[in-house]
């Protein structure tokens, strides 16, 4: 309990991580509830496939920049206050999504979206890994995801029902509503991370090069987006496939909220050991475990046998999810870089998205749907044999 409570003048109150991982299940309600829905929205603009990867990988590549370009901005500012921010904006593109179905204006509201998610992002880690000491890095992460899947157990199965009921759209005001209450309690909450570096650094291109002259940040910035890798296949192409198979919305939200359990269940326990014994292991049996369900799924027609086999892979992102961002703090040698790489790290999330959707749009126009996941099971193998590589980390500072 002593994570969760403090003592302060004779009365018990929520620590700095806890009212954190408060805050992260609220607005990870939004994002759960509007990621249910969001193959379906897309299809009914856009009307293939293809075409909807596209869109996708478009909206990665705007995210991309943005990281880059909030660099001096994150450095330069006190971290709670962009945090705020940017919790601001992203509840208004969720309302101009929920306002107009045209197509110039989705595309306005995508880019705001990707800008300040891109902003949130940064803010929101940088904040965890200052209150966070360096051997508590870690568990505090994995605590963090246990809270962020806890809300990607629930809102999808609220997406899921209301959609089904009330139609797609409502979801976007439904999810704001959720943005703009983890606002409120972020700003009551009274957290402050005024951490500024005095040295900005504005170059854009340089920062991207320095960033990958070191060769463990490198390997850190390409296992970082093995989890994102998968996600396009778990949010993006599982529920078309579930559409494409007559099931209602409904089942969309019964596979999204089955997928969480196991890291629900496990993260925590699977963060606190990779702090112990290493992080390699980690990503190694992780990783394997997703390419082997993949494979698995190509050779299956059964929907719902393929929606239980990817829903008990995901013990595979429990080892891998929480472990990855704590590894890649872990493995940075001056505080004062955080401001500095943890921005162009996240770009890890928009890259292995950008280059998945756009590989899968392409080979889509070729290849058979269910192909797609012999395509993930290489992508998984990719990084299984990447993360053999890496250097292996103990937060006991052991290596």
């Amino acid at each position: 309990m002593g994570i969760f409570l403090r003592r302060h003048r004779g009365l018990y109150s929520l620590s700095g991580i806890a009212k954190l991982g408060i805050v992260m299940f609220v607005i990870s309600l939004a994002y759960a509830m509007v990621d249910t829905i969001w193959a379906v929205y897309l299809q009914s603009i856009f009307h293939n496939v293809s075409i909807i990867s596209f869109v996708s990988a478009f909206i990665t590549f705007i995210a991309f920049i943005s990281f880059f370009i909030l660099i001096p901005i994150v450095e330069r500012n006190n971290k709670s206050k962009l945090f705020k921010i940017s919790l601001f904006f992203i509840g208004i593109s969720y309302l101009i999504f929920f306002i107009s179905r045209s197509m110039a204006i989705f595309f306005v509201a995508a880019i705001l979206w990707a800008f300040f998610t891109s902003l949130r992002i940064n803010a929101f880690g940088i904040i965890i890994r200052d209150k966070s000491s360096n051997k508590k890095l870690s568990r505090n992460e994995g605590l963090i995801y246990t809270f962020f899947n806890l809300a990607w157990l629930i809102g999808p199965l609220i997406a899921g029902f209301v959609s089904d009921k009330y139609g797609v759209p409502i979801i976007f005001p439904l999810a704001a509503a959720f943005i703009f209450l983890g606002l409120f309690m972020f700003k009551i909450s009274k957290i402050n991370d005024s951490n500024i570096t005095k040295k900005v650094h504005g170059n854009v291109f340089k920062n991207f090069i320095s960033f990958f002259k070191s060769k463990d940040r490198t390997k850190a910035y390409i296992l970082g987006g093995g989890v994102n890798s998968w996600l396009i296949l778990i949010y993006l192409y599982t529920p078309l496939m579930i559409i494409n198979s007559h099931l209602g919305d409904i089942w969309i939200g019964y596979f999204l909220a089955s997928f969480v359990i196991m890291p629900i269940l496990f993260e925590y326990y699977f963060s606190k050991i990779a702090g112990k014994v290493g992080f390699k292991r980690m990503f190694q049996t992780g990783f394997l475990i997703l390419g082997l369900a993949a494979l698995v799924c190509f050779f299956i027609s059964n929907i719902y046998i393929i929606m239980g086999i990817l829903a008990i892979s995901s013990i595979g992102i429990a080892m891998i999810e929480p472990t990855t961002e704590a590894y890649f703090f872990d493995i940075l040698k001056k505080k004062k870089e955080e401001s500095l790489y943890y921005g162009p790290y996240n770009t890890t999330i928009e890259v292995s998205y950008f280059i998945g959707s756009f590989i899968c749009g392409l080979l889509l126009l070729f290849i058979p749907f269910k192909s797609i996941f012999l395509v993930f099971s290489a992508f998984m193998a990719i990084y299984f044999i990447v993360s053999f590589s890496m250097k292996d980390v103990k937060e006991d500072g052991k290596r």
